[in-house]
C-alpha cells in the first residue's frame, strides 16, 4: 500500500513537471527579425512575429524558427567549361533572405542548399556560353543571370536573392600560364607601337621645324637683298639726280660771261693735279701728246658754249 502511494506521488509529481515545463515553453518572446512557425496538432497555424507570445500547451508547437535578417552563403568551388572548352573553376557568395517563412519551411526542405545548388547550375550553364577570354570581363552579366535564376525560383520557395559575386575563376595552369604570355606579348606590342609612334613624331616635329628655319633664313635673305637692292637704286637715284644737278649748275656757270674761262681753268687744276701723282707714282703711263691742249679737249667734250 505505501509503494502503491509512493509510486502515486511520483507519477503526480513527474505530471505536475510536465505541465509546468509545458507553461514555461507556451509563453514565447520572439526576437526582432525572426519568425516562429506554429503547428496546432500538426497542421500549420499561425506565424509569431516579434514580440510576446502565449501558445495552448499540449496543442501549439513551435517546428520552425526562422531569421529573416540577409545573410551569405558560400558556393563551394566547380568545374566549369567555357564555350571555348576550357575547363575553369568558379566559386561565388550568394546574399539572400526570407520573406515569406511559411514558403521558405513548407515550400523546400532546405532553402540554403537548394539556393546554392541552383547557384552552380546556372553559372555553369552561362559559363558554357562565354569564351574564357571574356568571362573575366562580364563577371557582372554572368552575376545578373544567375540573381535573375534565382529571382524566378525564388518567390516559389519564400526568399529573395539580392545578388550573386563570383569570387574567382581560376582557368588551369598551362592556360593561366599562356594567357600571361599573351597578355605580355600584348604589352611589348604596344610598347612597341607606341615607341615607334614617339620617333616617327619626333622626326616630324624635327623636319617640320628644319624647313621653318629654312624658310625664315631664305625670307631674311630675300629681304636683305630686297633691302640692299633697295639702298643701292636710292645711291644710285641720288647720284644721278646729284650728277644731273651738277651738270646743269656747270652748264649754267658756261653760259655765263667768263663760264668757259672758268671751266678752263679747273679742268688745268685737275690735269695738273692728277699727272702730278702720275710723275709720283712708279708706274709709268703713256700720255697723249695733245693732252695739255685744252680746247681740243674742250670741243671734243662738247663743253663750248653754244652759238646763239
Amino acid at each position: 500500500m505505501i509503494i502503491f502511494e509512493t509510486i502515486s506521488l511520483i507519477f503526480l509529481l513527474i505530471v505536475l513537471l510536465v505541465v509546468v515545463v509545458k507553461l514555461i515553453k507556451s509563453v514565447r518572446i520572439v526576437p526582432q527579425r525572426y519568425a516562429y512557425l506554429v503547428e496546432r496538432l500538426g497542421k500549420y497555424h499561425s506565424t509569431l512575429n516579434s514580440g510576446f507570445h502565449i501558445l495552448i500547451p499540449f496543442v501549439d508547437k513551435v517546428v520552425f524558427i526562422l531569421d529573416l535578417k540577409e545573410e551569405t552563403i558560400e558556393v563551394p568551388p566547380q568545374e566549369c567549361f567555357t564555350k571555348d572548352e576550357v575547363k575553369v573553376m568558379v566559386d561565388g557568395v550568394i546574399y539572400i533572405s526570407v520573406l515569406d517563412p511559411v514558403k521558405a519551411a513548407y515550400g523546400i526542405v532546405d532553402y540554403r542548399q537548394a539556393a546554392m545548388l541552383l547557384a552552380q547550375t546556372t553559372t555553369r550553364s552561362v559559363m558554357g556560353q562565354i569564351p574564357l577570354d571574356q568571362s573575366f570581363e562580364e563577371r557582372d552579366v554572368i552575376s545578373a543571370k544567375v540573381v535573375e535564376t534565382l529571382e524566378q525560383t525564388g518567390q516559389e520557395w519564400g526568399m529573395r536573392v539580392h545578388r550573386y559575386e563570383i569570387k574567382n575563376i581560376e582557368p588551369p595552369v598551362t592556360v593561366h600560364q599562356s594567357m600571361e604570355k599573351q597578355v605580355t606579348a600584348e604589352r611589348n606590342r604596344k610598347a612597341i607601337f607606341s615607341k615607334a609612334q614617339g620617333d616617327a613624331q619626333s622626326r616630324i616635329n624635327r623636319s617640320e621645324g628644319l624647313r621653318n628655319e629654312l624658310v625664315n633664313r631664305s625670307q631674311g635673305e630675300k629681304q636683305r637683298r630686297i633691302n640692299e637692292a633697295q639702298g643701292k637704286a636710292s645711291e644710285i637715284c641720288a647720284l644721278a639726280e646729284a650728277t644731273a644737278q651738277s651738270i646743269e649748275k656747270v652748264a649754267a656757270a658756261i653760259c655765263v660771261t667768263g663760264g668757259s674761262e672758268a671751266v678752263r681753268l679747273q679742268l688745268t687744276e685737275r690735269l695738273i693735279d692728277n699727272v702730278g701723282a702720275l710723275a709720283d707714282s712708279e708706274t709709268q703711263v703713256l700720255l697723249p701728246a695733245d693732252m695739255f691742249d685744252l680746247d681740243s679737249l674742250l670741243k671734243k667734250l662738247r663743253l663750248e658754249q653754244p652759238t646763239q
